[in-house]
């Protein structure tokens, strides 16, 4: 068997009703030379018996790998599992209850080798509902293939959208600077794709959508989880170490801080007011210290200065207790602002 281009590592855990459709998306797939990893995350339901009887006598059955951990870990801690067993030059994600289109791997793969391969290659993503439609296209930032510059690493990383299951990682890069899913099961998709992006040397995409997101009542994007803040802020201290054990922050600075504060801080704030049923204002003194802990002269930075809406949510969270806790809360709870 020839050495797999791309492994794929999908987590499994209770998506009976839509796991065939993401298989027969990775039976169709026009590179040959793949493997699928899928981790039973001990499910309540028959996903993985679905899986193993819709791949049964397909040419690519050989090309399945199915793991069990002794309990379950949640889908980042599971990706980190899987990882031990991945013999591919690169590695991708796909969520169990998501569909790809047929050509995403190959074109994603051919891409990356045109460019001496890169470290890392993307696409963007349709958003999908279980009705069928298709809302939107989720985009990330393009930049030109080939060398990751600094100035489109600057560009990309304040910029970019953290649709991890939209590109394909070098394992090299990966293993390089132990680059894994934080244990906490907030954000950890926003880490990963930010400690890559902080470190590829390279990087190419595809512009087209190949990805379907599904979103679907009852996963985890859906699911209020009333301290889910603190998850979010831990994930996001955990960056900040990275990106100075990894030597970026020097370099880099104002632009890792920039991301904390959209994704750390901000969205901190209003994961916790979608979340709570009753916000109350000490919470959002806890959020803002640890904004003050991490990036003491945050008011400094250059990218905070030229984003207005940035620095309106950041003097209404810090100001107007009231207003951010009782108004604001009801907003975020009616545009269903899920972070």
């Amino acid at each position: 068997m020839k050495t797999p281009k791309v492994s794929v590592i999908l987590p499994v855990y209770g998506v009976s009703q839509y796991v065939e459709k993401c298989v027969g998306s990775l039976l169709s797939q026009t590179l040959d030379e793949m493997e699928f990893i899928f981790v039973d995350d001990h499910g309540p339901d028959d996903s993985i018996e679905k899986v193993k009887n819709t791949i049964k006598g397909h040419a690519r059955e050989s090309q399945f790998k199915f793991i069990k951990p002794e309990h379950n870990l949640g889908a980042g801690m599971a990706r980190n599992f899987a990882f031990q067993y991945v013999e591919g030059e690169y590695v991708a994600f796909v969520d169990s209850d998501d569909t790809i289109e047929p050509t995403m791997f190959e074109e994603l793969y051919n891409e990356a080798a045109k460019y001496g391969k890169t470290d890392l290659c993307y696409c963007h993503a349709f958003k999908d509902y279980v009705d069928g439609k298709t809302t939107e296209i989720l985009r990330n930032p393009i930049v030109d293939n080939g060398p990751f510059t600094p100035q489109n690493r600057s560009y990309f990383l304040r910029n970019y959208v953290s649709l991890f299951w939209s590109f394909i990682y070098k394992k090299d890069l990966l293993e390089k600077y132990h680059i894994f899913y934080p244990e906490e099961r907030s954000a950890d998709d926003s880490y990963f794709v930010s400690c890559c992006l902080m470190t590829a040397d390279s990087i190419a995409h595809v512009d087209k959508p190949f990805y379907h997101y599904l979103i679907r009542p009852g996963s985890i994007c859906t699911t209020k989880v009333s301290d889910k803040y603190k998850k979010r802020l831990a994930t996001f201290a955990k960056l900040m170490r990275f990106s100075k054990e990894s030597g970026v922050y020097d370099t880099y600075k104002a632009e890792v801080d920039y991301v904390y504060m959209k994704k750390g801080y901000v969205s901190s704030v209003l994961n916790f007011l979608y979340n709570s049923s009753s916000p109350m204002a000490p919470v959002l003194r806890e959020i803002d210290m640890e904004l003050e802990s991490q990036i003491p002269d945050y008011t400094d930075n250059v990218y905070f200065k030229s984003d207005f809406k940035l620095r309106c949510l950041t003097f209404l969270f810090k100001n107007c207790p009231w207003l951010t806790t009782q108004v604001m809360a009801r907003i975020v709870r009616r545009m269903n602002l899920v972070v």
